[in-house]
């Protein structure tokens, strides 16, 4: 018995300390909604916005690179950082010619908390990142791209760059407001929609793979003609959620 348990010792040595139960991916992101150090406003707003359903709808999980085009002060940007942890980070792009917004980016990495994001200001549009990313992230912001007002893009050669600037099997993930079948590029500007179904041509034509799409933030009442800062659907509008995929080589 004796030497059976001299053998053994160094086996039992080895094993990892347990700590007790990980938390799981559903965990983790409830932590990070929870989050106290988000903004009171930010946090009143998560009963229209679901930031729990999009980030577990995206796949953000511990460790990941995450582009996140156009924070506008962070309101995924927090949880996304949450999420992805210490061994993450998240590469945050801001238009440089919304001065407000990046006001709010720069206040925000203030806060001294995040340290796993960085903040790089560049003109629309712009696709450019350090390293290959698991996923690329704009909420609320592809319609902008279509508004010569805030920056001439060309929104195929954007889906081009995120192809580019994904790993192999990376996620690019649209959520934005619902439109109408053959919106011009005046009826964006005026309303600040954009119809599902071109953001998804326009996307796969680019390469990816549409593999999923959330209706959690379907609200089919919305006026799809009406403006989305209206009082009468402001917070309340109808919005896709659209999980495109780069093909494994």
């Amino acid at each position: 018995m004796h030497r059976f348990a001299f053998f053994l010792a160094p086996f039992v040595l080895a094993l990892p300390a347990c700590h007790g139960p990980q938390p799981n991916q559903s965990e983790i992101i409830a932590q990070a909604v929870a989050d106290p150090a988000r903004p009171a406003g930010y946090r009143a707003a998560d009963e229209f916005r679901k930031p729990a359903e999009t980030l577990a709808f995206a796949g953000v999980r511990p460790g990941m690179v995450v582009g996140e085009f156009y924070p506008a002060g962070g309101y995924f940007t927090r949880m996304l950082s949450d999420v992805v942890g210490p061994e993450g980070h998240i590469y945050a792009v801001e238009n440089k010619g919304w001065n407000d917004s990046v006001k709010d980016d720069r206040a925000m990495l203030a806060e001294g908390r995040w340290k796993n994001v960085s903040l790089d200001v560049q003109p629309f549009g712009t696709v450019s990142f350090p390293k290959p990313l698991d996923i690329a992230w704009v909420t609320q912001n592809y319609h902008d791209l279509k508004i010569p007002e805030y920056g001439n893009v060309d929104t195929v050669a954007f889906d081009r760059g995120v192809y580019a600037a994904l790993k192999p099997g990376g996620i690019f993930l649209v959520l934005d407001h619902q439109g109408w079948s053959g919106m011009t590029a005046a009826d964006i500007a005026k309303v600040h929609r954009i119809d599902k179904a071109q953001v998804i041509r326009e996307v796969t034509s680019a390469g990816f793979q549409l593999a999923g799409e959330g209706t959690f933030l379907n609200r089919p009442s919305d006026d799809h003609h009406l403006p989305i800062f209206d009082n009468k659907v402001r917070g309340h509008t109808d919005q896709y959620v659209l999980k495109f995929v780069k093909p494994e080589k």
